[in-house]
């Protein structure tokens, strides 16, 4: 209990510390949405940058030098998903690993019963449940400020896998404070995830990147990459699932989107 409000105490003072100037100008030349957000907004957000960089540990990876740039540029986009929410800055999260550019991992793939085929596959970003830590490449980070509306962001889907991690499973559903809205929540992203499926499945054209239909994990994190980035095409197009996503993060990036209103057509 002392813990926890000594720990509240010295986040109000983290956010309530002026930004420095430094970090404000990396804000304002890498974060395109941020000069599209209301003056109260833009101060919150501030704040919860201040308060994510004292916690979190940033890692340079294959030799790459890290900068403020890098750290305040991530750290921009993934403290848009905790506006206006009584937030504990993604708890499960300890340390934030950056790589130069794409990088390579060996997996392992299931192909039928018994066997599997082991490989190496290239990433942008990536993070689990158990692992404590988020990886991502910098060259994605920086192509997903630049451009707020293309639907792709590799910070704000893999932040949302950290999100989903809040109720201790990765299940596409965040953590919900009432019976009430998990309810609601499942009955719309179960609809919609089996939707994605069949229209992947059958190669119909979706707004939703099909890589979601990989399971219900994957589905959240592309739906929160559409919501903030293709707000309108997704209300016109899945207005239920938006909805469920407003009520969620407690704002409508229709408010400050920069996509381009033919994405609705």
């Amino acid at each position: 209990m002392l813990f926890g409000l000594l720990k509240q105490r010295r986040r109000r003072r983290l956010r309530a510390r002026p930004l420095p100037k430094e970090w404000l100008e990396i804000i304002r030349r890498n974060i395109a949405f941020f000069s599209r957000l209301s003056a109260s907004n833009q101060a919150e957000l501030l704040g919860h940058i201040q308060v994510f960089l004292a916690e979190k540990r940033f890692e340079g990876c294959a030799d790459l030098e890290l900068t403020d740039e890098i750290r305040v540029t991530i750290t921009a986009q993934a403290c848009l998903l905790l506006l206006h929410r009584e937030t504990d800055y993604f708890p499960s999260l300890l340390t934030i690993l950056v790589y130069p550019s794409t990088y390579m991992v060996e997996e392992k793939r299931p192909i039928e019963e018994h066997i599997w085929e082991e490989g190496t596959v290239t990433r942008l970003g990536e993070t689990g449940r158990r692992m404590g830590s988020l990886v991502l490449s910098w060259d994605a980070v920086k192509a997903g400020a630049a451009d707020p509306s293309n639907g792709k962001n590799v910070v704000l889907h893999e932040f949302a896998h950290q999100l989903d991690y809040e109720n201790y499973a990765a299940d596409g559903v965040p953590g919900l404070a009432t019976r009430e809205q998990q309810l609601a929540w499942s009955e719309v992203m179960s609809s919609e995830f089996a939707s994605l499926r069949a229209a992947d499945e059958t190669g119909i054209p979706t707004l939703l990147d099909t890589y979601g239909a990989t399971n219900p994990a994957e589905f959240f994190a592309v739906s929160v990459e559409a919501f903030f980035e293709q707000p309108r095409a997704l209300r016109a197009r899945h207005p239920k699932l938006y909805a469920e996503l407003r009520k969620y993060f407690k704002q409508d990036p229709v408010e400050y989107s920069a996509e381009h209103t033919s994405a609705t057509s």
